[in-house]
This record gives structure tokens, C-alpha cells and sequence, in this order.
């Protein structure tokens, strides 16, 4: 008899001994009825003993389906209302774990279950390793017992005869003498861990390419939590790592080669339509649960510790392919989601888009209850980044409303119940804006994240139901489009004042894009024309001012101090001008067979504004009224333009199908009014990269 290992010892003495073999002879007593259960009638022959598990599977599996039923049935049942009750306009920290309180007192007890302690050994992996020779031997019985059987296996599955367990346990051995030496010397000084090499993370590696060995694995996975919890006092450590390099090398280890392994063993389905289901219950799943639960939150906790970019953005992208393993445990995907949204609103622009793809991976599980905790958690995380806007900040808000958007669009009739009730929210706000008409009531509507959501929604609705990429009928959020405009225009038209046309013009610049996608037309002249009148026609003459020009991206208000200047007339009428042009110009508008009886309030307004600057002695803003002059020209060339075009239609108003295949050939990209617009695009895109570089100091001198 052998010597016995140091950790063979320890567990002797920690008083688990006589548990596990009471449950090694119970699972060989199941074995033993299984067999002869199999010689009596013949049944289950197609399933290895191994992968029977010590309780009934079936009972553990239809308790787990109940849960799982009533947990999603309680999400399910949740009214609108109730749904509301978060308050999207909360400035203080909403706590994440009252996310899933909907959920039965069940999934308490399952959490319960879940938490890992650290310093569990998770030595009963290795049983799996010993699984194979135990295989072989009930095989070569099998030709006896049942030759029918044997000969199908030697038809339709001769690997699984040919399989040799000792090829699977080659070079193993000599790790563990090894290993056993090493735990022999500890014993003369057991305050002194063994220090991780270099040699020992390469020799991990070859069994895990090689053999895809799970005692390897959890080799692996103890030392990398010891490098996750390094400089904590209060966690068990197993390994001591004392360089850099070695640190480095055993987090990248880890990172990229368990989800192999793990994909191997124990492998997991993914749906046509991209969604992915959890691996099956079996025995070898149920006895490495522990083990992953307990490496996944490791990867959690390191995430909270990494400065590298490159290292950390290996993390969160490395960490996505472990989520169908984990996604059962609610405790473990709730903290996972909140440290990936974290990263994705203050990380850099890879580690941005590597916790954005994080997130959408977690949103492709087929769990209904795991895609409304992350709807409900990246909006209120964009809410609360877009509580102030500079020219900064506004690119990375930017990239979560388009990102943001596109995990909306994955399951649009789960979406629905989101936007249905942040879009009652916003328009909630503005009714009490509207009843009470005080400063504060004011504040409710005028603020950045007003104006972000309704961007946000409309970027969402235009994804949604994109009239050009649309295919399979409608989408369920179309119905939302008309709530959000009504929504958009009535905060609008709550203050009309000179202060306030930046926040219109943002609202305007939302719509426009929404109705450039959707092809659903918006009346937007009727509220840009008011800004352009009294712009141009305004009584006094504008001050002259040296202050820069108004930045209309980043305020939503406009400081007093440019109030009646000439700087800020020449760039709203320039802003709104652009706009409406747009909006002249995009395809509901200027593709319509109605487009010249369309723009006839637009004209007349134009040339009357035009006729009373025209009117005053030497108008300070003659340069902006030529450029409203311009517009009106090109708009009425493209109404000339698009009468040409329909002179020779043989149907009438009636047909609306000949409409329609009338306005999808119309290119309005060669109208003279389409040509304007993108000139003028150009022409601002050209000079917006020059502030930029300049506000960055990277060229000194800004080139014509």
C-alpha cells in the first residue's frame, strides 16, 4: 500500500470520508438495479451507466422545469403599471438585486444554493477521468450480455469501442508524482505555498489541448482563483505566483482554454434564430456545475481588478462563452450583467464593445426572464450616463444608444412591453409638465436624458421597422411610432421661446430620422418654420459678439449670454434650415407623388419671412436670408422636378398600389433638392472634423 498524499489527509481528517463513501456505494448499488434492470427487460440500453446520477434525474429535472415555470410566469404576469413603478428618472442608485423580485420564494433557495465558497477543492472532477476504465469494462461485458446490442455498436458507433482510457490519462501520471512530491515537502513547511512555473502552466496546457483533461482543468481553474483573490487575507490560497509574467500567462490560459475544454465534455445547443439553450442534465454537468459556477465568478471579481485594456477586454469577451453554463444561476448572471454594463459605459471603445457583445450574448438566452433583466438594466445604465452631454461625452453616449438599440431589436414582441412603458413614462412627465407650468414641472422634460430617450426610442423604432430591410410583415413596435411622435412634437410645443430651440431641434433632428427609416410621414415644417421666422424677423437689430459659435449638439438651452447676438441667429437659421431641408428632402417627403402640393405652405411661409427681411434697411443677416433664398429655389426646382415625372402616370389617387410603385422608383438622391442636401452635408461634416482636430490640438491652424 501506497503512501498517502498530503490532500488524501486532509480530507480524511476534515470528516467528509464516511459521507463519500456512503454515497460511492449508493451510486454503486443504482448501478448494480441499473444492470439489472437491463439483463430483465432490456430497456435503456442506449444510455452509459456512467452517466447515471446518485438521485433520480428525472424527479430532480421535473423540480427544476417547475421552478423554472414559475419563475417566468411571475415575470410574465407583471402589468404595465407595475412594470413602471422603477421611476426611469431616479438620480440615485437603483439596487440591482430587487430586479428579479417578481420571481418565487424558490429561486431564493436555488441562489442559496449557488453561492460557492472559494475554498472547496472540487476533487470529485477527477472522478470523471476515472469514469473511463469503469466504461471499458462494462463494454467488454456488454458483447456477453447483450450481442444484439454490441453488434449495432460496432455498426454505428466504433469509436466508442475503440476508446482507450489509458491515452486519455497519458502524461498525467507523472504530474501527479509530481504534484505528490510537492505536497510531501510542504509538510516541512506548510507555511510556505508552492510557487507556480512557468513548466507546470505549460504541462496544463498539453493535457488540455491534447486530452481535454478535466483533472487538468481544475488544476488550472484553482490556481487562476488564487490569482483572482492575490492580495486577499480572507480566501484559501493553493498557489503562490510571484512574477508578472507567470500571472499573465495563467489568466490568459485560463481565459482561452476552458471554454474548449468545457464545449467538449459538455456541449450546448444553439438555435437556428441564434438563441442557445443550457447544456443537458447529465452527471458529468451536475458534478462540474460547482466548478465553473465558481471559475465564472472568479472571472467577475477579477473584472473589478484589471487595468490592461487588452487583458480586460479578453476577459469579457472569453467570459461570454461560459454563459450557457452559468445562466441557471440568477445571483451569478445578475452580477456578471451589472459589472458588463459598468464597463460598457466607462470603459474604453474595445472594452466597450466587448462588454456591448457580452451583453448581447447574455440577451440570446431562450430564458424570457434573463432577456427583461437585460432590457430593463442597459436602458436605466444609458439613462444614467446621459444625465449631462458635452462634446466629450457625447460620442460614447452616442455609441450606447446605437449599440443599446440593436438589443432591443433581438425579440421585438418582448421589447414592446419595455418601450410601451418608458414611452408612457416620457409622455407621463410631460403631462405634468404641461398641467402644472412651473419651473421645476419644466425641468421634467427640459433636461438631456428627455432628449436622449426620445432619441434612443426613435433609433429603436427606426431599426425596428426599417421599411427597406423590413421583410416578414410588420413589426410588433410599429404600433409605438405614432405614441412617441405625439410624445416628441407636444415637447416641442410645451416652451417656444429663443431659448429653447436647441431642445427642438434635437427632438426634430429624432424624428427626422425616424421617419427617413420607417417612411411614416412626420409634419416637422409646421415646427421648424416658426424658429426660422422669428429668427429672420426678429425686432432690433443682433448684437455683434466675439463669442464662438453655439455648439447645437451639446446644448439644449441656450446660455443667456447669446441671447439677441448675431453669432447665435446666423447658426440656428443655418441649423434649422439644414433640418428642414432634410426633411424636404428625404424619401416620405420628396418621394411622394404629392410632394408639389406638399411644400406650398413651406414656400409661401419662406417667401413671406424673406419679403419682411427684405424690407429692412440693411438687415445684419442678409447672408443667412440668401441662404433661405437658396432653399426655397432648390425646393422649387424639385417640385417642378418631381411634376415631370408624374405627367405621364395613367393611374389616379385611388390606386394606391400604382402609388406606391410609382414612389419606390423615384430616386430622390438626383432631385436638385437631394444634390443640395448633400452638398450641404458634406460641407458640415467637412467642418465639424476641423473643430474636432482643433479641439484636440492637433492642428494648430485650420485649413480652408
Amino acid at each position: 500500500m501506497g503512501k498517502a498524499t498530503k490532500s488524501t489527509r486532509k480530507f480524511a481528517s476534515s470528516g467528509q470520508l464516511k459521507k463519500t463513501i456512503q454515497s460511492r456505494k449508493k451510486h454503486q448499488q443504482i448501478k448494480k438495479k441499473i444492470q439489472g434492470r437491463r439483463g430483465a427487460k432490456g430497456k435503456g440500453k442506449d444510455k452509459p451507466v456512467s452517466d447515471v446520477d446518485e438521485d433520480d434525474p428525472e424527479e430532480d429535472e421535473g423540480e427544476e422545469e417547475e421552478a423554472g415555470t414559475k419563475s417566468a410566469n411571475s415575470v410574465k404576469g407583471m402589468s404595465v403599471d407595475a412594470f413602471l413603478g422603477a421611476g426611469f428618472m431616479d438620480d440615485g442608485d437603483e439596487d440591482e438585486d430587487e430586479d428579479m423580485s417578481a420571481a418565487g420564494s424558490e429561486d431564493e433557495e436555488e441562489e442559496d444554493d449557488e453561492d460557492i465558497p472559494d475554498d472547496q477543492s472540487f476533487a470529485s472532477v477527477d472522478d470523471l477521468e476515472d469514469e473511463g476504465e469503469a466504461h471499458m469494462l462494462e463494454l467488454s461485458k456488454l458483447a456477453e450480455k447483450d450481442p444484439e446490442f454490441y453488434k449495432y455498436l460496432q455498426e454505428n458507433d466504433k469509436e466508442l469501442l475503440d476508446f482507450d482510457p489509458t491515452q486519455a490519462h497519458a502524461g498525467e501520471e507523472d504530474e501527479d508524482e509530481e504534484d505528490d512530491e510537492d505536497e510531501d515537502d510542504e509538510e516541512v513547511e506548510e507555511d510556505k505555498l508552492p510557487i507556480l512555473t512557468k513548466e507546470t502552466l505549460r504541462s496544463w496546457q498539453k493535457a488540455l489541448l491534447e486530452h481535454r483533461s478535466l483533472r487538468a482543468l481544475r488544476k488550472l481553474l484553482i490556481a487562476f482563483r488564487s490569482a483572482a483573490h492575490m492580495n486577499e487575507e480572507d480566501v484559501v490560497h493553493v498557489w503562490s505566483i510571484d512574477n508578472s509574467t507567470v500571472y499573465n500567462k495563467l489568466v490568459t490560459t485560463a481565459l482561452k482554454y476552458t471554454p474548449v475544454v468545457l464545449k467538449h465534455h459538455i456541449p450546448y445547443k444553439t438555435l437556428p434564430n441564434g438563441k442557445f439553450k443550457p447544456p443537458t442534465q447529465s452527471a458529468k454537468q451536475k458534478t462540474l456545475q460547482k466548478l465553473i459556477l465558481s471559475y465564472f465568478n472568479n472571472i467577475t471579481h477579477l473584472l473589478s481588478q484589471l487595468t490592461d485594456n487588452e487583458t480586460l477586454q479578453l476577459a469579457v469577451t472569453e467570459s461570454a462563452s461560459l454563459l450557457p453554463y452559468v445562466i441557471t444561476s440568477r445571483k451569478a448572471v445578475k452580477s456578471y450583467l451589472k459589472k458588463c454594463l459598468e464597463l460598457w459605459s466607462t470603459g474604453e471603445d474595445s472594452v466597450r464593445i466587448a462588454a456591448f457583445l457580452a451583453i448581447r450574448r447574455l440577451a440570446s438566452s431562450t430564458d424570457d426572464a434573463i432577456m427583461d433583466l437585460v432590457l430593463k438594466n442597459t436602458y436605466l445604465e444609458l439613462v444614467r450616463s446621459s444625465k449631462s452631454t458635452t462634446a466629450h461625452k457625447l460620442p460614447s453616449i452616442n455609441l450606447m444608444k446605437n449599440s443599446a438599440s440593436e438589443i432591443f431589436c433581438l425579440d421585438h414582441a418582448t421589447a414592446y412591453q419595455h418601450a410601451f412603458g418608458y414611452i408612457r413614462q416620457l409622455a407621463i412627465h410631460l403631462r405634468n409638465s404641461m398641467k402644472v407650468k412651473t419651473k421645476e414641472a419644466y425641468k421634467q422634460v427640459y433636461n438631456w436624458q428627455y432628449v436622449h430617450c426620445v432619441d434612443f426610442w426613435a433609433l429603436v423604432l427606426a431599426r425596428a421597422c426599417d421599411a427597406q430591410i423590413q421583410t416578414e410583415g410588420e413589426s410588433e413596435l410599429k404600433a409605438l411610432i405614432y405614441p412617441l411622435v405625439q410624445v416628441s412634437l407636444g415637447a416641442i410645443k410645451l416652451i417656444s421661446n429663443s431659448r429653447s430651440f436647441p431642445f427642438h431641434l434635437h427632438i426634430a433632428r429624432s424624428l427626422l430620422h425616424l421617419t427617413r427609416h420607417t417612411r411614416v410621414y412626420i409634419p416637422l415644417s409646421s415646427y421648424l418654420l416658426p424658429i426660422l421666422t422669428a429668427t429672420l424677423t426678429a425686432s432690433g437689430k443682433p448684437k455683434s459678439s466675439t463669442l464662438r459659435p453655439l455648439d447645437f449638439s451639446t446644448n439644449i438651452r441656450t446660455p443667456a449670454q447669446y441671447l439677441k447676438t448675431r453669432v447665435y441667429a446666423e447658426g440656428l437659421v443655418d441649423e434649422t434650415s439644414f433640418i428642414l431641408a432634410e426633411w424636404l428632402a428625404s424619401p416620405t417627403v420628396q418621394g411622394s407623388v404629392a410632394f408639389p402640393e406638399i411644400v406650398v405652405p413651406v414656400i409661401v411661409a419662406l417667401r413671406k419671412t424673406l419679403k419682411s427681411v427684405k424690407a429692412k434697411a440693411k438687415s445684419a443677416l442678409g447672408k443667412e436670408a440668401g441662404s433661405v433664398k437658396l432653399l426655397v429655389e432648390r425646393i422649387e426646382e424639385s417640385s417642378r422636378w418631381v411634376e415631370l415625372r408624374r405627367k405621364g402616370v395613367s393611374f389616379g389617387p385611388g390606386k394606391m398600389a400604382e402609388v406606391e410603385r410609382w414612389e419606390t422608383e423615384v430616386k430622390v438622391e438626383e432631385s436638385p433638392l437631394g444634390k443640395y442636401v448633400k452638398v450641404q452635408r458634406k460641407a458640415r461634416e467637412k467642418r465639424k472634423n476641423l473643430e474636432d482636430k482643433a479641439r484636440k490640438g492637433e492642428d494648430e491652424i485650420l485649413e480652408d
